[in-house]
């Protein structure tokens, strides 16, 4: 199958490395299109084939990946349109419905629509996948081989895609936030900035790796580190106070209702 991408930004670079370091086979040819020089010289040094236009892709490719943002994907796909017939597109673009990414395709497509997360780009992402039962058995494996090769993937029912935005699609950035605050507090104790950076970075990896590798609930985790009138246990106490677990939780919400907001075109 040969996969074309409509974008090079993070994501989609992402994916295109993930596929060649893969090398899925899958995936006869990788090609891409996307209108910065600069960004198709960064994939021609990848081993990406990049096209002149975004239609000359679409007509050599049988998988298209829709990789650029949101906001422009509406203007990016009018110039594909009369060649998009037949393919299988998949679509990474916070806010877009099946419903209403099929008001601006051709009939008959095969259409799947995902939610990654920017750890692809270091082969740890995790990425939704919607079910439908449009795509061929080629085509799911396809996706599967696809977004296997930048990290783990689950099919979920799409009603489910805009608490999978809030959640993973931008967990990272609250992960990002916690881990900076977690070495500024080293950094205020004295710790030197690199040295206090790697604790709190390798301190999130291998908790979180701790959580997937033993599938216990986070609480029984947390409560294996706290010893009675121990030092763990004051800060816990401090956190709880603080309201640490409802404003992640606020932040999950407010972000899923903003995908939920910009589907309805709000």
């Amino acid at each position: 199958m040969k996969i074309g991408f409509l974008g090079g930004g993070n994501m989609g670079g992402a994916l295109m490395q993930g596929i060649l370091k893969a090398q899925s086979p899958m995936f006869e040819a990788v090609m891409a299109y996307d209108p910065s020089p600069a960004s198709r010289a960064r994939l021609d040094k990848m081993g990406v084939k990049t096209m002149d236009s975004a239609r000359a892709m679409c007509i050599e490719c049988d998988m298209i990946v829709l990789a650029v943002k949101p906001q422009i994907l509406e203007a990016a796909i009018r110039p594909c349109q009369s060649v998009l017939g037949g393919k299988f597109i998949v679509s990474i673009a916070a806010g877009w419905t099946i419903e209403r990414l099929k008001s601006k395709l051709p009939t008959n497509i095969h259409l799947l629509r995902v939610m990654p997360n920017t750890p692809a780009l270091v082969g740890c992402g995790m990425t939704a996948l919607c079910e439908t039962d449009e795509l061929s058995d080629t085509e799911r494996a396809a996706a599967e081989a696809l977004f296997g090769c930048v990290g783990e993937y689950i099919w979920l029912d799409e009603h489910y895609i805009d608490a999978v935005t809030g959640l993973s699609g931008s967990g990272p950035a609250y992960v990002y936030m916690f881990m900076d605050a977690l070495a500024l507090g080293g950094v205020r104790m004295g710790l030197p900035r690199d040295v206090a950076m790697k604790l709190a970075a390798q301190t999130v990896k291998g908790a979180a790796e701790m959580a997937l590798s033993t599938g216990a609930h986070p609480d029984a985790l947390r409560d294996a580190v706290c010893s009675p009138a121990g030092t763990t246990i004051e800060a816990v106490r401090l956190l709880e106070q603080r309201g640490l677990r409802p404003a992640v939780m606020d932040a999950v919400i407010c972000c899923a209702e903003k995908s939920r907001d910009m589907a309805a075109g709000k």
